[in-house]
C-alpha cells in the first residue's frame, strides 16, 4: 500500500469473501428487511478490504434511510463513518448534507439505543460542517433519561471539542462541570472528567478540591482519571499550586484499589521529594507487598522501592521491618529481591531486629517445601552479611547457622561453614564460643567440601593447648579405627570392618562371626555370637558410597575414595601436632605417631599393594605427595623447623589478605556508588526566593509545607530543579540522537531512542526543508529480531519549512540485537501520481541498554558455566599490548563485572584469566571468561573470549559487541 495514502480507520475487520456490488445494489433497493441488512453487511466488509462503494451512496440514502429496522440503522452508520465525506482539496462532498437530517433524527428518537449509537458514530467524524448543525441535538441527550445516552453524549461533546475548540462550544467546560454536579452513572461521570480534566485543568481541579472529602469512596475508573490529570499537570511547570494536587493524591492514597494506590504512590513521588511524602508513598509500596498475591505486581512494587532507596535510603532503613513482610511470598524471586534492598538499608538502629527477623524466616523453613534449599542459601547470605556488616550481631547470628553445617543441602552448608571462617577472622572474641560449637556437631557433618573448610578452621584457630587437644580428639573420633581395612584368617579384606574382625579375634571366633555383650535375666553378663555373610571386595567397590553411611564421616568418606579430604586431615593433623610441639605439651609425641598412624594408613589404603577391589581407585600423584610432605615433616625435626612457619604462619596471613581485599572492595564499590550522584546544576540568579517563616502555613498538610522549605532551600543554595531538567542532562540527551536523512534530502529527519527496559520509545523529529507543502507525510517503519512496532505514527502536513514529531512505540522481549529501518513518503504538487519515497538510515539497537553489571558468587558462577548451553567463541584480536589493560577495556564496553579478585590480577606475567558477569533486565544471565596471553616474539595478544548464557541471542550480541570494541581503546 506504498501508492496511497492511508486514510483514518475507526474499524478492523478482516473479510476475504468477495461479492458483486450489483447484487448487492439489488437487494439494498427490491430485497425485504433481512435481505437489505446482510446486503449491508457485505457492503461493510467491502469497504473494511479497500474497496470504494461511494458510488451505493444515493442508493442507501433512498432505500436504507428510511428504515425502522435498528440493525440496518446501525450498518449504515458504520457504513457512513468508513465513506469519503471530502474530495481531493478536502471540501465537504454537497451531497454529504442528505445525511444530516437523518442524524438529528436518530438523535430524537425515542429509542435510547439509536441515540447512543448515533453519538457514538459522531465522536468519530473529523468534519466540521456535519457536526455543526446538529449541535443543539447533541447537547439535549445531555440530559436524557437513560445513561446510555448521557456518557455518549459527553464523549460526542469532548470529541467535538478536540476537532473545533471553542468554535463549536464555547462554553463546553462549564457546561461540562454542571453535567457533573447533577450526573450519577459513573462511566458518565468519568468520560465528562475526563474531558474536564483536558479542556480547563483549573476548572477540573476546583471541582475536584470541592469534592476533596468524598475522593476517597469513587470508584477506582474516576480515581485513576483524577491520578491521570495530575500526573499530566506534573509534566509541565505548576508553581506555587503544587499544594493543590498533592492534597488530591493524599485524598486518593486511602482509596481501597490497589491500582489508584500505587498510581498516587508514584504521582506523589512526581510531586514531591520531601521526607513525609517519600515516606507516604514507601508505606503504601509496602502496603501493596503484604495485601497483593500477584508476584508480577510485587516484583513492580519492589523495583519502585530500590528506586526510592538509591535516593533516600535514610527514609527507607527506618522501614526495613515493613519491606521484609514480603518475604512471606512463596516466589524466590521476590525473596532475593527484597533481601536484596533490606541489606543495602542496613543500620545500627535496625540491625538487631533485621537479623532476629531472618533468624525467625530460617527456622521456618521446611525441607518440604518448594525450593527450600535456594530460600535457606539466600537467608543464610543475608546473615551472613548482616553478621560481617555488623560484628556486634555475629554472636547471636552464628549458633542458629551453625545448624545448618549438618544439612544434607551441601551448597547451604558450605555457605554457612564459609561465614564461620570469617567470623572467625574479623571477629576475634567470638572464638572460643564458635569453635566449641563446631567441635560439637563436626562428626556429623557428611559433605566432604564442608569438613575441608571445618578441619582448616580447627587447624588454624586452635591455639590454646586445651583447643587443639579437643580439635585432635574430634578428629581421631571422625575418621575412626585404624588401620582402614584389616585381613581375616582366610586372607580375605574387609574394608570398614576393622573393628568387628578384632573383637571376634579376642574370642577366638571366625571372620564371619561378630561377638556382643547382653545383659541376662538373672543380671550377669554373656557373650552372644552373630553369624554373618562378609561382603567381597567386589560388593564394597560397587556400593561404597551407601555402604559406608554408619561410619563416621571422614571415615565414610575417605573410604569412598575421597583422597583431597584425606589430604586436608593429614595437613590438619601436622599443624595441630606442630602447635603442640611449640606449646611444650607432653602429649605432643604421642600424637605425631598418632598422625603418621593416620597417614601411612592412608597410603596403605590407597597404594598398589593393597588387595586388588578394595578400593574403586588409586590415590592421584598430588595427594600422595601432599601425605609424604606431611609425613616428613612429622617424622624429620629438620624439615620440621622449615616448613613450621608456611603450616602455622603463612596460611592464616593469606587468609587475612584475602578478607581485608574482599573488605576494600566492597567499600569501594559503595564509595563508588555515592560518587555516582549527578551534581547540582545552578539556577537563574533572578529566582524568586521567598522566606518560609513569613509565609501563611494555615491549611497546608506535613508534605506541603516540608515541599515548599524544600523548594526554597534548593533555590538558595543553587540546586537544580525536582524535574531533573538541568543543563547538564542535554550531552547525555544529544547521545541518543541518530540522524536518519541528509541534509540534501527534502526531508531532514533524525530520531531520539528512550530506552525504558521492554519499550523503546522512538521521537522522530522531520522537517520540510523543500519549497512545497508535503501532504500525508507517514513514516514506515519495519523491525528485525526481536522488535515489535505497537503503535504506527499518524500522517501529517507538513508546509514549507515546517517541522513536526512522529512517534512511534516498539516492544523489546530480548537482548538479541535488533535494528530498525524504514521510510518516508509523501505527496507533492509537483510530483507524479506515485508517492515519493525518502529511504531512511538503520537504527540499531544497542545491547548495553538493556544489560548491566551484576555480582554473583564464585559457586554460582561455576553451577552456571555448566549449567548453560550456548556458548559463543570470539578470538582475541586487538591492538592493546597489555593484558590489564585489555581486561578494563572490555569491562567498561560491556557493562560487565569483573568477578576476579584485583589481587589475582596484579603483576605483570603475560598471562591473564578472569571471570565477568552481567545480567540482563529480562533476566538473562551471561558469563564470560577471558583467557589471554602475551606472545614473548610478537608482543601481541592472542586468546580467546568465552561467553556463555541460556539462550543464544545475548551470547552472540555480547559477542558481536566485544569483536567490535577489542580492537583498540579508541574502539
Amino acid at each position: 500500500m506504498l501508492g496511497q495514502a492511508e486514510t483514518y480507520c475507526t474499524v478492523l475487520v478482516s473479510y476475504e469473501k468477495n461479492f458483486n456490488t450489483n447484487q448487492i445494489k439489488d437487494a439494498l433497493e427490491k430485497g425485504s428487511e433481512k435481505e437489505k441488512r446482510e446486503a449491508m453487511k457485505k457492503c461493510v466488509y467491502l469497504m473494511l478490504n479497500g474497496e470504494n462503494m461511494s458510488q451505493l451512496f444515493m442508493t442507501i440514502v433512498r432505500y436504507v434511510l428510511p428504515s425502522e429496522d435498528h440493525s440496518i440503522q446501525k450498518l449504515l452508520l458504520l457504513y457512513l463513518e468508513q465513506l469519503r465525506k471530502t474530495d481531493a482539496s478536502g471540501k465537504l462532498l454537497p451531497e454529504m448534507i442528505l445525511i444530516c437530517q437523518n442524524l438529528r433524527n436518530n438523535l430524537q428518537h425515542p429509542n435510547e439505543y439509536l441515540r447512543g449509537v448515533t453519538l457514538r458514530f459522531l465522536c468519530r467524524i473529523k468534519e466540521v460542517e456535519i457536526l455543526e448543525p446538529l449541535i443543539p441535538s447533541i447537547l439535549s441527550n445531555l440530559e436524557h433519561r437513560h445513561s446510555f445516552v448521557r456518557r455518549n453524549a459527553v464523549s460526542a461533546v469532548s470529541a467535538m471539542y478536540a476537532i473545533a475548540g471553542e468554535n463549536l462550544l464555547p462554553d463546553a467546560a462549564e457546561m461540562i462541570e454542571r453535567f457533573l454536579g447533577t450526573e450519577q452513572d459513573v462511566s458518565a461521570r468519568r468520560n465528562a472528567l475526563m474531558m474536564l480534566c483536558k479542556t480547563a485543568p483549573d476548572l477540573a481541579v476546583q471541582y475536584l478540591l470541592s469534592q476533596l472529602d468524598q475522593l476517597p469512596s469513587w470508584v477506582d475508573i474516576l480515581q485513576l482519571v483524577v491520578i491521570n490529570l495530575v500526573r499530566e499537570v506534573c509534566r509541565q511547570s505548576i508553581g506555587d499550586q503544587k499544594g493543590k494536587y498533592i492534597k488530591l493524591v493524599l485524598a486518593l492514597m486511602q482509596s481501597q484499589h490497589a491500582s489508584v494506590a500505587y498510581e498516587c504512590a508514584t504521582t506523589l513521588m512526581q510531586l514531591s521529594h520531601t521526607p513525609s511524602a517519600v515516606r507516604a508513598a514507601a508505606n503504601c509500596y509496602c502496603g501493596l507487598l503484604v495485601t497483593h498475591s500477584d508476584n508480577n505486581v510485587k516484583l513492580i512494587v519492589l523495583d519502585r522501592l530500590e528506586h526510592l532507596k538509591a535516593q533516600h535510603p535514610e527514609i527507607l532503613g527506618d522501614m526495613v521491618m515493613d519491606i521484609l513482610r514480603a518475604l512471606q511470598s512463596p516466589n524466590i524471586d521476590v525473596k532475593s529481591k527484597t533481601l536484596g534492598i533490606v541489606l543495602d538499608l542496613l543500620s545500627p538502629r535496625n540491625i538487631e531486629e533485621v537479623v532476629l527477623a531472618l533468624k525467625k524466616e530460617v527456622m521456618k523453613i521446611s525441607d518440604t517445601m518448594e525450593g527450600a534449599a535456594e530460600h535457606r542459601r539466600m537467608l543464610v547470605q543475608a546473615i551472613h552479611r548482616c553478621a560481617m556488616d555488623f560484628p556486634d550481631v555475629a554472636g547471636a547470628a552464628v549458633p542458629l547457622l551453625m545448624s545448618f553445617l549438618v544439612d544434607g543441602e551441601s551448597t547451604s552448608g558450605l555457605d554457612v561453614i564459609h561465614f564461620v571462617r570469617e567470623i572467625l577472622e574479623t571477629n576475634r572474641k567470638l572464638q572460643p564460643v564458635v569453635l566449641g560449637r563446631l567441635l560439637d556437631i563436626f562428626g556429623q557433618i557428611r559433605s566432604s567440601r564442608v569438613c575441608s573448610c571445618g578441619l582448616w578452621i580447627l587447624g588454624e584457630y586452635s591455639n590454646t593447648a586445651e583447643e587443639v587437644g579437643r580439635a585432635l580428639d574430634v578428629i581421631k573420633e571422625s575418621v575412626g579405627r585404624l588401620p582402614f581395612y584389616a585381613v581375616a584368617e582366610d586372607g580375605v579384606a574387609q574394608l570398614d570392618l576393622a573393628e568387628d574382625l578384632a573383637a571376634a579375634a579376642s574370642h577366638g571366633l571366625a571372620a564371619g562371626a561378630k561377638a556382643t555383650s547382653r545383659v541376662l535375666s538373672d543380671g550377669t553378663y554373656a557373650t552372644q555370637v552373630t553369624s554373618f555373610d562378609a561382603p567381597g571386595p567386589a560388593s564394597h567397590a560397587a556400593g561404597a558410597k551407601a555402604g559406608f553411611q554408619s561410619s563416621p564421616n571422614i571415615r565414610a568418606l575417605l573410604l569412598s575414595c575421597d583422597y583431597f579430604l584425606g589430604t586436608v586431615v593429614a595437613s590438619t593433623y601436622t599443624k595441630l601436632v606442630l602447635k603442640l610441639m611449640r606449646l611444650g605439651d607432653p602429649e605432643a609425641n604421642r600424637a605425631c605417631a598418632e598422625a603418621m598412624l593416620y597417614i601411612v594408613s592412608l597410603l596403605r589404603l590407597s597404594s598398589s599393594r593393597a588387595p586388588p577391589g578394595l578400593v574403586a581407585h588409586p590415590l592421584d600423584a598430588d595427594s600422595c605427595k601432599m601425605l609424604n610432605m606431611c609425613l616428613g615433616v612429622l617424622s624429620d625435626p629438620e624439615s620440621r623447623e622449615t616448613v613450621a612457619g608456611t603450616l602455622l604462619s603463612a596460611c592464616g596471613e593469606a587468609f587475612s589478605e584475602l578478607v581485608r581485599e574482599k573488605s576494600a572492595a566492597d567499600s569501594s564499590e559503595a564509595l563508588a556508588g555515592d560518587k555516582k550522584k549527578d551534581g547540582v546544576a545552578a539556577v537563574q540568579a533572578d529566582d524568586l526566593i521567598d522566606f518560609s517563616h513569613l509565609k501563611n502555613t494555615s491549611g497546608m498538610s506535613q508534605i506541603e509545607i516540608e515541599d515548599s522549605a524544600q523548594s526554597d532551600l534548593q533555590r538558595a543554595a543553587g540546586g537544580a530543579a525536582e524535574d531533573g531538567r538541568g543543563s547538564g542532562l542535554s550531552a547525555n540527551l544529544l547521545n541518543k540522537v541518530v540522524q536518519l536523512t541528509g541534509f540534501s534530502d527534502p526531508v531532514y529527519a533524525e530520531a531520539f531512542l528512550t530506552v525504558h527496559q521492554y519499550d523503546i520509545g522512538l521521537d522522530v523529529s522531520v522537517t520540510n526543508r523543500s519549497s512545497e507543502t508535503l501532504q500525508n507525510l507517514s513514516l514506515e517503519l519495519a523491525t528485525m529480531g526481536d522488535l515489535k512496532l505497537v503503535e504506527r505514527p499518524a500522517s501529517v502536513t507538513l508546509a514549507p519549512g515546517a517541522e513536526s514529531t512522529l512517534r512511534a512505540n516498539i516492544k523489546v522481549s530480548s537482548t538479541e540485537t535488533g535494528v530498525i529501518f524504514g521510510n518516508i513518503l509523501y505527496d507533492s504538487a509537483s510530483a507524479s501520481l506515485d508517492r515519493t519515497v525518502v529511504v531512511l538510515n538503520d537504527i540499531h539497537i544497542d545491547i548495553m541498554d538493556y544489560i548491566a553489571p551484576a555480582q554473583c558468587s564464585d559457586n554460582a558462577f561455576r553451577s552456571m558455566w555448566a549449567e548453560f548451553e550456548w556458548e559463543n567463541k570470539v578470538v582475541v584480536n586487538t591492538t592493546i599490548p597489555d593484558t590489564a589493560s585489555f581486561l578494563r577495556h572490555i569491562v567498561e564496553t560491556t557493562n560487565m563485572k569483573c568477578l576476579t579478585p584485583v589481587s589475582a590480577l596484579e603483576g605483570d606475567c603475560g598471562y591473564l584469566a578472569a571471570n565477568l558477569y552481567t545480567r540482563s533486565v529480562f533476566g538473562e544471565d551471561a558469563l564470560v571468561n577471558i583467557s589471554i596471553e602475551k606472545q614473548q616474539k610478537e608482543g601481541k595478544l592472542c586468546g580467546y573470549v568465552r561467553i556463555r548464557s541460556k539462550t543464544q541471542g545475548i551470547a552472540l550480541s555480547l559477542g558481536d559487541k566485544i569483536t567490535l570494541k577489542q580492537k583498540s581503546l579508541e574502539a
